[in-house]
């Protein structure tokens, strides 16, 4: 577990947003008893549920994680500079998080092994696409299923519904990238 407190932060910008935690539940399409349970950190969010729930305030899961406050522009990241957007289990560490006028996210993606982003598919505006650096990913998009291994690569229109599981035993390093940053940056703010 990292050390960032997901369940007081939910809770800050739940209550910042006038939101009660059975409106955040309607919303996000979660039962009262998930949001509670997540803040007061019981349960920890998978990154698919966690998405859900911070598109319903509406905020992105950068934002979530790196706070308000935006850096002046940066051009080179040591390792301890990236952020860390997974969900505890798996990790996620965005380059340039707090970077103002972001137009993409290049993400550092580790999967233990039977780790997964969620039953729930992922889905959000643009396109992504990565290379697997090491280990074996199992990769969903719009029901086609196929396992990528180390030097393998993917690119995909973001929109449609995926999930990426690792079913191998040892662990998966993913690099990728997506733009527009609709998934690590900005919310759903399509819905009208």
């Amino acid at each position: 577990m990292s050390g960032f407190d997901v369940g007081t932060r939910l809770k800050q910008l739940r209550q910042h947003n006038g939101l009660s935690q059975r409106e955040l539940a309607k919303r996000a399409g979660v039962t009262n008893s998930t949001i509670s349970l997540v803040e007061q950190n019981h349960v920890s969010p998978s990154v698919s549920s966690l998405k859900k729930i911070l598109d319903a305030i509406p905020i992105s899961i950068s934002e979530f994680f790196a706070g308000e406050e935006l850096a002046q522009e940066q051009i080179f990241y040591r390792a301890e500079e990236l952020t860390e957007i997974g969900d505890g289990t798996l990790s996620w560490r965005l380059v340039g998080a707090r970077r103002p006028n972001r137009r993409m996210s290049i993400i550092h993606e580790h999967y233990p092994p039977g780790s997964d982003t969620g039953a729930d598919m992922l889905e959000h505006e643009g396109e992504e696409g990565g290379i697997i650096v090491a280990g074996t990913i199992e990769l969903w998009v719009n029901g086609d299923v196929r396992r990528l291994n180390a030097g393998d690569g993917y690119y995909f229109d973001s929109r449609l519904p995926h999930r990426f599981r690792n079913v191998g035993d040892s662990d998966c390093v993913i690099v990728s990238a997506n733009n527009p940053p609709s998934f690590a940056d900005g919310g759903d703010s399509h819905h009208g």
